[in-house]
C-alpha cells in the first residue's frame, strides 16, 4: 500500500512550509493528480469454453419430391390444343421461382427454429463449481427475521482500522482514515498493516452484535472508536448506528500545529454505485449536523450526522468510482493537488458528478471528541429523527456505551469464569482476545478463483474458473495479514465464539458449509471481493479442488453436541441447534465422504494430504499446505504410499462427530452404525500402532518414501537464456525408502490430542516423556512445534522461506495438547498424577508468556519464539491465538 504513506521530515517551521514539503516533495514524484481506480485483480475471466455442438442434422425430402405435378392429362388443356402455350411456360417459370424461394425460406426458418426445438449442447459446468444440491443452512428461520436484522450492520471490515458495512452485497460502507506521525514523518492510516508500526491497536471489548470499543495508539496520539447500534422507533431495516471517535495526546509534545491537530477522514461509500447528497452540515456544522444523505431499498432514506463541540469546520471531497479498495489513493491525490496549489492539508471541497463516495475531513485540536451517527428510515411519517439523533450522541451516548461495557464485562465473567488466581492482567488479556475475535468478524461477497486440471477444455489458455458468487460471514485470523476466511482456522475460532454466542457461531459455520460444492469440497481459503483480493499475493489466490484442509469445524460441533447432551443450553437454543444439525447433516456427510475418498491411502484406514509437490527441486521438504501445518516435515519424496497420522486422527474426529449427531437426532440406525464402525476402526489402537507407532520413541509418525540425506545447495542453473542463474536447490544424497518419517513434533502427538491412547497404556507414559522433555518439545513458554533433535529443526525450506512449523510455539496446538493433558489428569490410571503435573506447568507457562508479551508489545502474536518466548510472525493475530482464553478458563472438550 505504497500510496498510503506520507513521508517527510517535519523540519519546516511554518505550517505552510510543512504542507508544501509534505506534498510537493512526495506526491509530485510518486502520485498522479488523478488516480485510476480500475481494478485489475478482480476482473472475471470470460469462460469462453469450446462448444461440443451436435453434428446431427435432420434429413428431409427433396423439394422436387414434394412439389405439385402438372399432369399432361389435364382435360382443360386437351380441349383446346390451339391455345397459346406461352402461358404454360410463364407458369412453369413462376413455379420454379416460387419453389426456389420456398426452399430458401424453409432453410432459413429451419436455421432459426432448429436450435429451439433441438438446442445445441453447451459446455458442461465443471463439477468443481457446481453447488451441492441441498438446502442452505443460512436460509434456516433462526438466521432470518430478527436475528438477521440484528446482525445486519456491524464492524464487518476487519481489514481497515475502523469500518462499518451491512451483511449484504453492494452495501453502504463507512470507514475512518487519519494522518499519523512516526519519527517526525507523516503517514496516512487506513488499511491495517504492520508497517504502520502502531504501538497498539485492536478491540478491547466487542460483543459481536451491537457494541465494541477499540484503542489505536500512535507514536504521539491515541484514538478510540466506540461503536453502538440501536433499533429505535421509526428507524429502517437494520436500525441506526453511531461511532464515537476520541483523540488524546500520548506524551508531552512541542507546540507544533501539525502535532497538536488531528486530521481524520470519515467516509461513506455505496458499493452499488448509488450517488449521495451532500448535507448542509459540511458548510456549517454547528447550524446543521447532516453531512450526507441518500436512499436505499434496504434501509430506506438515510442521513449521516456529525456532532462535536470540538470540531469547527469540515472539508469534503466526492468521488464517482465502483471500487473502494484504493480509496486511500484517491484521497491522497486530492490532498496532493491542494498542497501544490494552496500549501494546506485540506480536501478540495469539490466532488465528481453523482458521487458514490463522500469523504469528510474532520480537523481539530487534540484532545477532542466527535460523534458520527447513521440514521435509517429518515423519511417515514413517524421517523422521530431528532429523538433518535439525541439518543445516539452526547451524554445519552456516553450512558449507552457505559451500559454496553458493563454488559460485556458481566457476560465475560459468566461465560468464562476465570479464577481469581490469574489476576486482573490475565483477565484483561482474555477480554482483548475475545474482543478482537468478535471484532474481527467480517462479511465478504465475491467469487473464488478455482484451479482446473490441465486436461479441461473449458477455458482455453487458462487453468482457472470462478466459483459461484457467494457470501461469507466469518472470523479472520489476523486483520493486518490475513483479513479473510481460512477454513482450518475457523474451527478454532468457533471453539471460542460458540461459548459466547451460539447463534453467531452456527451462522458462521452455516456460511462455510454452504460453500460446499457437489463433490463435498470447500475451498480452504476464501478471497471474496476487491478489498480482500488486494491483500493477497497472486500465487495464493488460486484454490485447488484436489486439496483439503483439516475439518476443524468438527472440533466446535463436537463440543456443542456434548454440551447439548448435558443440557447446558436453554430449551429454545437446544431446539435450534438440533434443527441446524439436522439440516447440516447432508453437508457434513458430503464433506466427510470427500475426505474419505479423495484423501484415502492405499491401506484401509490410512489417509494422506494431497497437494504436495513431488517434482520440486527448490524445497528442502515439499510443503503440505493442505494439512495447515505448511512446512512441518513429512516424507521427503511425496507419493501415494504416504500415510499421515494427523489426517487419520482428523477423520476419526469427523466420523465420531457424525455418529454423535446421528445418535442425537435419532436418525436411521444404519447411519449411526456406519459412522460408528468407521470411528471404531480409526480408533483401533492395535491398527493405529501398526501403521504409525515408532515404538523406540513412543511417538506416532507419518509413513512414506523418505530419506534424511537431503540438503539445500547453491547451484548454477540453465534458464534457457544467455544468463544462467545461481539458485538454492535441493540435493538428494541417498535413495529414499518406505519407512516411518523420524520427525518428532506436533504430528507425533495427534493420537494423544484425540485421546485415542488408553489411559493405562505404556505409550501414554512415553507421550508424556515427549511433551516434558526439554530436548524435544518442552520450553518455558509452551511446546515447540518440532523437536530439537529433528534434522529439519529451524531449517529454512527454501532460500526465502524461514522455518514456520519447525520449532516456533503455536497456541492452537498447545490448546489441544493442554486439553488432553487435562483429560488424562482426570482419568483413572498409572499416569494420572504425572499428566496433572505437566498440565499445570504447561498451562502456567503459556498464560504467563502470552500475557507478558501482550503487556510488552500490546499484541497477541501468530507464534512465539521457542528460545525466549518472544512474539513472532504476524501481530494482532487474535484468531486462534485467542484460544489462550480457553486455557485460562479451562474450557475443554468434555466427554
Amino acid at each position: 500500500m505504497w500510496a498510503e504513506r506520507l513521508t517527510i521530515e517535519s523540519k519546516p517551521k511554518t505550517v505552510s512550509e510543512q504542507f508544501n514539503v509534505l506534498f510537493l516533495y512526495h506526491f509530485t514524484s510518486s502520485l498522479p493528480v488523478s488516480v485510476t481506480d480500475g481494478e485489475t485483480g478482480n476482473k472475471r475471466p470470460t469462460m469462453a469454453g469450446t462448444s461440443r455442438g451436435s453434428t446431427r442434422s435432420r434429413a428431409s425430402k427433396s423439394s422436387a419430391e414434394n412439389a405439385p405435378i402438372l399432369s399432361p392429362l389435364n382435360p382443360k388443356l386437351r380441349k383446346d390444343k390451339t391455345r397459346n402455350n406461352s402461358l404454360i411456360r410463364i407458369f412453369n417459370v413462376n413455379l420454379k421461382f416460387l419453389l426456389g424461394f420456398g426452399i430458401i425460406s424453409f432453410v432459413i426458418a429451419l436455421f432459426f427454429i432448429y436450435p429451439i426445438v433441438n438446442p445445441m449442447e453447451k459446455p458442461q459446468k465443471p463439477r468443481v463449481i457446481t453447488p451441492l444440491p441441498a438446502p442452505k443452512l443460512t436460509d434456516l428461520p433462526m438466521f432470518q427475521g430478527e436475528h438477521r436484522e440484528s446482525l445486519y450492520w456491524g464492524t464487518y471490515r476487519p481489514q481497515v482500522y475502523f469500518g462499518v458495512r451491512a451483511r449484504t452485497p453492494q452495501s453502504l460502507v463507512a470507514g475512518l482514515m487519519w494522518i499519523g506521525v512516526k519519527d517526525g514523518r507523516y503517514f496516512m492510516r487506513h488499511v491495517c498493516q504492520d508497517s504502520d508500526e502502531l504501538k497498539q491497536y485492536g478491540w478491547t471489548s466487542h460483543n459481536g452484535r451491537d457494541y465494541g470499543h477499540q484503542v489505536l495508539t500512535e507514536q504521539t496520539m491515541s484514538l478510540t472508536t466506540s461503536f453502538l447500534k440501536s433499533k429505535g422507533h421509526g428507524s429502517g431495516y437494520g436500525g441506526d448506528w453511531a461511532v464515537r471517535i476520541g483523540a488524546q495526546s500520548n506524551e508531552s509534545i512541542p507546540d507544533d500545529e501539525m502535532l497538536n491537530t488531528a486530521h481524520l477522514f470519515f467516509y461513506m461509500a455505496d458499493e452499488g454505485g448509488k450517488s449521495f447528497n451532500l448535507g448542509r452540515g459540511v458548510l456549517d456544522i454547528h447550524d446543521d449536523s447532516v453531512l450526507a444523505s441518500g436512499s436505499r431499498s434496504d434501509t430506506g432514506d438515510w442521513q449521516l450526522h456529525l456532532l462535536s463541540e470540538d470540531v469547527s469546520q469540515v472539508h469534503y471531497s466526492g468521488f464517482k468510482t465502483p471500487h473502494i479498495h484504493n480509496l486511500s489513493d484517491l484521497v491522497l491525490a486530492n490532498l496532493a493537488v491542494q498542497a501544490r496549489k494552496f500549501g494546506h492539508l485540506l480536501l478540495s471541497d469539490s466532488s465528481d458528478d453523482s458521487p458514490s463516495i463522500l469523504v469528510f475531513q474532520i480537523s481539530a485540536r487534540i484532545p477532542f471528541r466527535a460523534d458520527i451517527v447513521f440514521l435509517s428510515g429518515t423519511s417515514t411519517r413517524d421517523s422521530r429523527v431528532e429523538e433518535r439523533l439525541s439518543r445516539l450522541t452526547g451524554i445519552s451516548l456516553t450512558s449507552l456505551l457505559s451500559e454496553k461495557q458493563k454488559e460485556f464485562d458481566d457476560k465475560f465473567k459468566k461465560c468464562f469464569s476465570l479464577s481469581d488466581e490469574l489476576g486482573l492482567e490475565s483477565e484483561s488479556v482474555g477480554k482483548v482476545a475475545l474482543g478482537n475475535m468478535l471484532g474481527g468478524i467480517g462479511y465478504f461477497f465475491g467469487q473464488s478463483k478455482i484451479w482446473l486440471p490441465s486436461t479441461s477444455t473449458l477455458n482455453a489458455g487458462d487453468n482457472s474458473v470462478l466459483y459461484w458468487p457467494a457470501e461469507l460471514y466469518t472470523a479472520v485470523p489476523s486483520r493486518p495479514f490475513f483479513p479473510r476466511g481460512f477454513l482450518w482456522d475457523e474451527g478454532f475460532h468457533q471453539l471460542l465464539i460458540w461459548r459466547w454466542d451460539i447463534y453467531i457461531s452456527l451462522d458462521i459455520i452455516g456460511h462455510w458449509l454452504d460453500l460446499m460444492n457437489i463433490d463435498g469440497w470447500i475451498p480452504r481459503e476464501l478471497i471474496l471481493g476487491a478489498e480482500a483480493l488486494s491483500k493477497v499475493p497472486e500465487e495464493f489466490v488460486l484454490q485447488h479442488p484436489t486439496n483439503g484442509n483439516p475439518p476443524t469445524l468438527f472440533l466446535a460441533l463436537r463440543d456443542v453436541i456434548s454440551s447439548l447432551k448435558k443440557e447446558k443450553f436453554a430449551a429454545a437454543e437446544a431446539s435450534d441447534i438440533s434443527v441446524f444439525l439436522d439440516r447440516a447433516f447432508v453437508r457434513l456427510e458430503a464433506w466427510f465422504k470427500w475426505f474419505n475418498t479423495t484423501q484415502s491411502g492405499k491401506e484401509l484406514g490410512s489417509y494422506y494430504w494431497h497437494g504436495r509437490d513431488a517434482a520440486t527441486i527448490r524445497e528442502l521438504n515439499p510443503k503440505t499446505l493442505s494439512s495447515g501445518l505448511d512446512d512441518y516435515p513429512r516424507a521427503s519424496h511425496p507419493n501415494e504410499d504416504e500415510r499421515h497420522v494427523d489426517l487419520r486422527c482428523w477423520m476419526h474426529l469427523a466420523a465420531n462427530s457424525m455418529r454423535s449427531i446421528a445418535e442425537l437426532l435419532k436418525m436411521d440406525k444404519d447411519v449411526e452404525k456406519e459412522y460408528g464402525f468407521t470411528a471404531k476402526m480409526l480408533s483401533d489402537f492395535e491398527l493405529l500402532n501398526k501403521m504409525h507407532l515408532d515404538s523406540a520413541n513412543g511417538a506416532y509418525c507419518d509413513y512414506g518414501n523418505h530419506t534424511e540425506k537431503v540438503q539445500l545447495t547453491w547451484k548454477i542453473l540453465e534458464t534457457g537464456s544467455n544468463y544462467p542463474r545461481r539458485e538454492l536447490v535441493r540435493e538428494v544424497l541417498e535413495k529414499p525408502v518406505l519407512q516411518l518419517v523420524p520427525h518428532l513434533g506436533y504430528v507425533s502427538l495427534f493420537p494423544f490430542i484425540l485421546r485415542l491412547i488408553p489411559p493405562d497404556s505404556w505409550i501414554l507414559d512415553r507421550q508424556l516423556d515427549l511433551i516434558s522433555n526439554r530436548s524435544i518439545l518442552w520450553t518455558d513458554y509452551g511446546l515447540r512445534s518440532l523437536s530439537k533433535t529433528s534434522s529439519m529443526y529451524m531449517k529454512r525450506n527454501t532460500e526465502h522461506d524461514a522455518p514456520y512449523w519447525r520449532g516456533p510455539i503455536w497456541i492452537p496446538l498447545n490448546y489441544l495438547i493442554v486439553s488432553s493433558l487435562h483429560h488424562y489428569s482426570q482419568e483413572p490410571g498409572p499416569h494420572r498424577e504425572r499428566a496433572k503435573t505437566i498440565y499445570t506447568d504447561l498451562r502456567s507457562n503459556l498464560i504467563r508468556n502470552i500475557v507478558g508479551n501482550y503487556q510488552r508489545t500490546g499484541y497477541l502474536w501468530e507464534q512465539y519464539d521457542q528460545k525466549r518466548g518472544k512474539g513472532k510472525g504476524a501481530r494482532l493475530f487474535t484468531g486462534w491465538t485467542a484460544t489462550v482464553l480457553l486455557i485460562m478458563a479451562e474450557a475443554y472438550h468434555e466427554v
